[in-house]
C-alpha cells in the first residue's frame, strides 16, 4: 500500500504548479492549493486498499469534489462501486472516471483538480 509520504512527494513534485503547501494531520495528508482551497487524503489505517481523495472548494455553493472506494451501501448501485466519485457535492455521486488503484487514482484526480483550477 502506498504510504501519505509517497501521495505527498507526488503532490509537491508533479503539481508543484497548483500545490502550495502539504502537511500532515493525524493519519491524513492536507494538500494546499494555489486558490486556498484543499485536498485531504485519507487511507485507510485499517484496510491497505481503501482511500479517498477529498478537495474542499471553499466556495459560496460548499463544492466538494470526492474520489474514494469506502463501500457506502448509498452507493452499492454504482456501476464502479465501491469505487465512486462525488461531483460537486456530498449527494451526486457518479461511477468513478478514475483509475481504481490509489497511486494512479491519485494521479488522475490532481489532474481534474488542475484543470478545473485552470478554467
Amino acid at each position: 500500500m502506498p504510504t501519505v509520504d509517497e501521495i505527498k512527494r507526488i503532490a509537491e513534485i508533479e503539481f508543484a504548479d497548483i500545490v502550495k503547501n502539504t502537511y500532515q494531520i493525524d493519519y491524513k495528508l492536507r494538500i494546499l492549493l494555489i486558490n486556498n482551497s484543499f485536498i485531504d487524503v485519507n487511507l485507510s489505517q485499517k484496510l491497505s486498499d481503501r482511500f479517498g481523495f477529498h478537495w474542499e472548494c471553499r466556495d459560496t455553493k460548499g463544492t466538494i469534489y470526492r474520489y474514494d472506494n469506502f463501500p457506502d451501501k448509498n452507493w452499492q448501485s454504482i456501476a464502479t462501486f465501491p469505487h465512486h466519485f462525488h461531483n460537486g457535492s456530498q449527494n451526486k455521486v457518479e461511477p468513478s472516471p478514475f483509475p481504481p488503484s490509489i497511486i494512479e487514482g491519485f494521479r488522475a484526480f490532481m489532474v481534474f483538480i488542475r484543470n478545473k483550477l485552470k478554467h
